[in-house]
Parts: C-alpha cells; sequence; structure tokens
C-alpha cells in the first residue's frame, strides 16, 4: 500500500504543473499568491495591493461538505483532498456517504485490504444513477466484501488518540438504524457527503454578487454574476462538479468576456462517469427526467453479457443503454455500466453535439471484438423496429415476385 500510494503522489507531482503558478507566468500572466478579496464592484486586494478589473472571473472551487453529526468536527476524519497522504493501510474504514466519490475511494481501500463499512443516510447508493445500473454496482461492492449500511441516522462521532504517534486512532461512529443503535469502528474514517462551493470570505458582498452557501454563485446562462462586469466558473457555482464541466465553462467565459461572444451554459452537453469497478457513465437526460417534462421515448438496451469481448474477458455485467425521442432516432440520453465505461461515453456524446441519429450509429463499423460494438448493436436494434408487420408483408411479397 505504501509503495502503491508512493507512485501515485509521483505521478500526480508529475502532472502537476498543469495547475503551477510557474505555467501562467511563462505565459505572461501575473499571478499574485495570496488571499484576494473583492474590496469594491471593479476592485480585488491581495496581499495589500488593491488591483483594478474591467472584467473577472469567481473560481474559487468548492470542498468537501460535513454533515452535522456531533464529534465529526472533532475526530481525525478524511477527505477526498486528504485520503490520498496516507502512508499506511488502515485495517478498517468508514465511509460516510455512498455518492460517486465515496464509492470510488471505499472500493479502492477494500480491494488494497481495509475492511471497509460505508454508512448511507438513505437507501440506496449512487442516487443520481437508474436502478438497473446502481443495482450492478451495489453487487460488485458486495462480492469485494464492502458492508453496505442503509437508511441510517447518524448520532454521534467518537474517537481516541493512538497510544503512538505512528499509530492509526481508534473511531467509532454511533448511528441508528430501524431504532436500534449500533456502533461501527474504524481506525480511518472518510467523510464523502458530497462539496459545497467555497464562497466565504472573497467579499462577494462587496462586489455586489449575489450567492448562498448551498448553491454557490448565482450566474445566468452566460456565466455572469449579478455585477455583470464579474464571471464565474466551476463548483463554486454549478450543480455539475466535474473537471471537464469547468474546463468548458472556462472557455465560454472567455468568448464572453473577452471577445463579446454569447455563448450559453445551457447549449453544454455534460457527460460524466464514476470509476467504480464497474464504471458507470452517462450523458443527456435520465428517464425520469424525460417523464418529468413529458417527453415521450423509447429505449434500446444492449447487454454485455451478449458482447464477444466481454464474455472473452469474464466482464458481462453491464449494459448499454440508449435513450431517442419517439418517434425518431434522435439520441437524447444514455447510461453505459462496464469496464471503460467513461471511455465508451464519448461516443454518444459525440453522436448528440453532432446530431447523428441511434440509426446511423448502427451504419458506423466498429473492430471486432470491441466493447464498443454494443453501441452499434443498439443501433440495430432501433433499426429493426423499422420492420413493421406492414413492411415485412411488402417485402414478402417483393421476394415472392424475385423467385
Amino acid at each position: 500500500f505504501g509503495k502503491v500510494m508512493e507512485r501515485l503522489r509521483r505521478l500526480r507531482a508529475g502532472i502537476s504543473h498543469n495547475d503551477s503558478a510557474e505555467r501562467f507566468t511563462k505565459l505572461g500572466i501575473d499571478v499574485y499568491i495570496g488571499h484576494g478579496k473583492f474590496t469594491s464592484p471593479s476592485t480585488i486586494q491581495v496581499n495589500g495591493k488593491t488591483l483594478k478589473f474591467k472584467r473577472a472571473v469567481v473560481a474559487t472551487g468548492g470542498s468537501a461538505a460535513l454533515p452535522p453529526i456531533p464529534g465529526l468536527k472533532e475526530a481525525p476524519y478524511l477527505t477526498n483532498a486528504s485520503v490520498f497522504n496516507l502512508t499506511v493501510l488502515p485495517r478498517r474504514m468508514v465511509v460516510i456517504g455512498g455518492g460517486p466519490i465515496g464509492l470510488e475511494l471505499a472500493q479502492a481501500m477494500q480491494r488494497f485490504g481495509s475492511q471497509v463499512t460505508v454508512l448511507i443516510r438513505s437507501g440506496q447508493i449512487m442516487p443520481k444513477e437508474d436502478d438497473d445500473a446502481r443495482a450492478i454496482v451495489k453487487e460488485s461492492l458486495i462480492n469485494d466484501g464492502m458492508d453496505l449500511l442503509f437508511n441510517l441516522k447518524f448520532i454521534r462521532v467518537e474517537h481516541d488518540a493512538p497510544a503512538n504517534e505512528d499509530d492509526f486512532p481508534t473511531i467509532r461512529v454511533v448511528v441508528e438504524q430501524n431504532g436500534v443503535e449500533k456502533i461501527v469502528e474504524c481506525e480511518a474514517l472518510l467523510v464523502a457527503t458530497g462539496r459545497k462551493p467555497n464562497v466565504n470570505n472573497v467579499g462577494l458582498e462587496k462586489a455586489g454578487i449575489e450567492y448562498n452557501a448551498k448553491d454557490g454563485v448565482k450566474v445566468n446562462d452566460q456565466l455572469q454574476t449579478s455585477n455583470k462586469a464579474v464571471y464565474a466558473v466551476g463548483d463554486c457555482c454549478t450543480k455539475f462538479q466535474f473537471t471537464h464541466a469547468a474546463d468548458f465553462m472556462a472557455r465560454i467565459v472567455i468568448r464572453n468576456a473577452l471577445f463579446f461572444g454569447k455563448a450559453k451554459f445551457s447549449d453544454l452537453l455534460i457527460p460524466w462517469a464514476t470509476f467504480t469497478e464497474p464504471e458507470v457513465a452517462h450523458v443527456g437526460l435520465y428517464p425520469r427526467d424525460m417523464e418529468a417534462n413529458k417527453i415521450a421515448f423509447d429505449t434500446y438496451t444492449k447487454e454485455f453479457d451478449d458482447n464477444d469481448r466481454t464474455i472473452l474477458e469474464g466482464q458481462t455485467e453491464g449494459f448499454v443503454k440508449i435513450h431517442v425521442k419517439r418517434g425518431t432516432d434522435r439520441i437524447i440520453g444514455a447510461t453505459i455500466v462496464g469496464d471503460g465505461a467513461g471511455d465508451m461515453i464519448s461516443e454518444i456524446s459525440v453522436a448528440m453535439q453532432s446530431k447523428v441519429g441511434l440509426g446511423s450509429l448502427a451504419g458506423v463499423i466498429h473492430p471486432y471484438p470491441t466493447r464498443a460494438e454494443s453501441i452499434r448493436q443498439a443501433g440495430d436494434l432501433f433499426n429493426k423496429t423499422k420492420l413493421t408487420p406492414a413492411v415485412r408483408s411488402l417485402f414478402r411479397n417483393l421476394m415472392a415476385i424475385k423467385r
């Protein structure tokens, strides 16, 4: 475990130049290292120096949100930011939260050799995903030996300091399940209950920028704040808390703030992936979204137990599921569950962005044997629906004439 984490930190350091101050100074940008705060609608102060601006961007990001559990703040908890500093494998780990970050890290630690227990307030993992996707991931986690506890009320967190400086503390999470109090003990506690926008102590009020602690900075579709000279991007202003989403929000701001553009955030098509094993990837609308908006749709599903590559690799759990607007082949949403789903979803994202229909994907040759063939085969399923009884009868008559 120690060697693996050492390698991880070494590789992380190798790519850190992408976000380094040095990279920006080499591009000719003036970089100030310090705590920046707005002091008026057109000024920012950093290190005692006042900077005047014509345009500004709030890109303060987000941080781990702590649930209000008595004793948690005082306990030596980990977050997704600090867990990678571990150098010794804890014998037992408790994860609070059943979302993507919590499950990704929980599964990794379980496979390294920790005994992991995931504590979940609700009755399900990955609440944003479809039931069938959740079921496959849940089965995989249980098969790995992980314990999942649902429908919990969190009572308190207790901890005892370690006897030696290099040892782990003993942490106890007290929960109530079905009216019965339980104590779950561990050496490492990971809190993964979502993220909160970083909007405090940056002087947003003095700049006339509307915000709240839960949703972050309020922006319009052009990513302008209530101060039209100030824009915002990333986790501080959107529910799409992904690096790739922040990247494309930044591109919108550059066009709109500097080049008189009118680019809209609502025009972005944002896919995402959860890197459990198997992976879960999604783009577009979920069935519940379409039902809520009264959008008629049809779904075409190709299971991986009917894909030669996944059969040969013994990884047949999962599927490709594509939703189209009823009466057309226009793709309006898709979910993929399986190894490499995060890579596979991009083909569907490209099709949606380029307005390539599911029927057309059936005509794209995919290398054999690959998982991506299941996308083409979902297109075949759509095209088969064109063979209505009337069309079938017509073909029979034509074939009879030819014979």
